[in-house]
């Protein structure tokens, strides 16, 4: 075995078969549902429901209770905005992709406060503050639960919480031990960005019908 591999995957000699299986299946479905979400499919909550779903068994077994509570947000997420992306605004029109208003920008940054303190309270209750990595985790929570709330909405400014949140958790990832979780957010990043242009590139084409 190459150092860097054993560097790269090194941890996963402890961990058992059908949960590495499990994690990559994960990684492919979360990768498949950005994919769609990207492209502006319906696909994208089928197959992010399967992969949040293995996502919170694996969590809550690693003992990983920040990262456990957002894929059990995106699961119910998930049900929400496939409600959303799939409700008719008129006779022949689903509901659209557009930008955000004042009042979901305010209601944005009462989800990021409120998820913060919830997340908080939850750690303090189950005495998780044993690392600097729960500090992060609190952030991220709150970052990936905006974002999510803003997909099931379609809205575009939900691709730039994807960003952030992404970008600070590949090497979060990494240093946990969870290095195919963490090659899943780094090619997150890369569609993340690809989709936050096609997006507002719908909205600017949406503009010029109207």
């Amino acid at each position: 075995m190459s150092p860097i591999f054993d560097y790269l995957f090194g941890q996963y000699a402890d961990y058992d078969a059908l949960d590495i299986m499990l994690e990559i299946i994960a990684v492919i479905f979360g990768l498949l549902s950005v994919w769609f979400s990207k492209q502006n499919k319906i696909l994208v909550y089928p197959t992010g429901l399967v992969s949040t779903s293995i996502f919170v068994y694996l969590l809550l077994k690693w003992g990983l209770l920040g990262d456990m509570m957002i894929n059990a947000y995106y699961f119910i997420m998930s049900l929400y905005g496939w409600y959303i992306w799939t409700r008719k605004v008129d006779a022949d029109h689903y509901t659209p992709i557009t930008r955000v208003t004042k009042k979901e920008n305010i209601t944005s940054i009462f989800i990021f406060i409120g998820t913060i303190i919830f997340v908080f309270i939850v750690y303090q209750v189950f005495d998780k503050w044993n690392s600097w990595t729960a500090y992060v985790d609190t952030i991220t929570t709150a970052i990936f639960f905006v974002g999510m709330w803003l997909m099931a909405k379609r809205k575009v400014e939900n691709w730039i919480y994807w960003i952030i949140g992404d970008l600070i958790s590949i090497p979060l990832y990494f240093y946990k031990g969870f290095t195919f979780t963490s090659i899943q957010y780094l090619i997150f990043t890369i569609l993340a960005v690809y989709g936050y242009n096609a997006w507002k590139k719908n909205t600017s084409k949406n503009l010029q019908m109207s």
